[in-house]
């Protein structure tokens, strides 16, 4: 597993005690207007699909989005969100290929475009569900076109991407398995999906603080940070929708905050707000209080700061097509595994 744990800066915010802690787990018709247009289509924004479990509400989750890019300073939040989407477009770059027509599932101010250019990506269609993180989008010299859709609903014909992209948005979808099936849908043959989404360990300071000072306080406590998807299931759920060739690595960002009350600011600064449908409405202020003392003291650097730890989950799958290498059929070996050792005896004789 590869582990490399970033020590950013220490940020001086104000306090804020807002107790919405969070992070979880057809044809468009549009208009370009010189190299970035904008294209929607009416979609069941926090519409739900029988039979599927609805964990989110996908409703206020465009609303909180909404509101954090709207804010006089969206850049002061940005830091994580644009170094992941660099370390998804560095893996972009890897493949020795260039990109006619790519997507960004879930694409925010357009963080992964902002870090490619128009050699590797012809044009760029970027999908939110929130109309002014695409207004406000990242500025690239790479053509886009701006969609509002839901990455659970996407508007596009099979077969229509060379790449698919997202980070940091997959983990609000109440559907994965769906979600992973329509990417795969919208991929050409030989198509690549590039994917970030945070891991189960992300925030778990947090988390344990404020469980720990409910059950101090309130004797009991409720889900304040949203569940994610473990490591161990990304294959298999990427395998089920028709990818192969998996590729599934995890890392961690740790950032240091004044306090918890900062922590949580920057969280909804991001957009990253709880949108569990069994969030809890209000924690009362003792609670938070004991819960920033906690944070503080189990988790507290020697400076006085305070870790937030995100794991990220990258994921890259590949669509089916017949010129991809594939392994040798069941029984076709000529040589077996034990005869190994019979060629370090005649090494060894050959050099007598």
């Amino acid at each position: 597993m590869l582990r490399a744990v970033r020590h950013w800066w220490w940020l001086h915010l104000p306090a804020s005690a807002s107790p919405q802690v969070g992070l979880g787990c057809g044809c468009v018709r549009g208009r370009q207007s010189g190299s970035r247009g904008t294209s929607s289509y009416p979609s069941l924004f926090g519409g739900a699909v029988p039979g599927v479990l609805n964990v989110f509400d996908r409703v206020l989750k465009r609303k909180q989005k909404n509101w954090a890019a709207q804010q006089p300073e969206p850049l002061k939040y940005d830091y994580l969100k644009e170094e992941v989407g660099g370390r998804v477009a560095d893996r972009v770059y890897d493949i020795a290929r260039d990109f006619p027509l790519a997507l960004d599932v879930g694409c925010g101010r357009g963080y992964i475009a902002h870090h490619l250019n128009k050699e590797v990506v012809g044009k760029f269609f970027q999908a939110d569900i929130a109309e002014n993180a695409l207004k406000n989008a990242l500025e690239t010299e790479i053509p886009t076109v701006s969609v509002l859709a839901d990455e659970e609903f996407l508007p596009f014909k099979e077969n229509t991407f060379d790449l698919v992209v997202s980070s940091l948005s997959l983990h609000w979808v109440n559907d994965l398995p769906r979600a992973f099936k329509q990417i795969h849908h919208v991929l050409k043959p030989d198509g690549v999906f590039i994917g970030a989404m945070f891991g189960g360990d992300t925030l778990f300071e947090l988390r344990c603080s404020l469980q720990l000072a409910e059950l101090e306080r309130e004797g009991g406590f409720s889900p304040h940070i949203s569940p994610f998807t473990a490591v161990s299931d990304l294959g298999h759920l990427l395998g089920r929708a028709g990818f192969n060739t998996l590729t599934v690595d995890t890392d961690e960002i740790q950032v240091n905050f004044p306090g918890m009350f900062e922590v949580m600011e920057d969280l909804q600064g991001m957009g990253e707000s709880n949108c569990s449908w069994n969030r809890k409405p209000l924690l009362h202020r003792e609670t938070m209080l004991a819960a920033a003392a906690i944070y503080q003291e189990m988790y507290g650097n020697e400076d006085g700061s305070v870790p937030a730890t995100f794991q990220i989950y990258y994921m890259i799958g590949w669509k089916y097509h017949d010129s991809q290498a594939r392994p040798a059929e069941r029984g076709s070996a000529t040589v077996s595994f034990g005869d190994l050792a019979k060629i370090n005896n005649l090494m060894s004789h050959g050099k007598k």
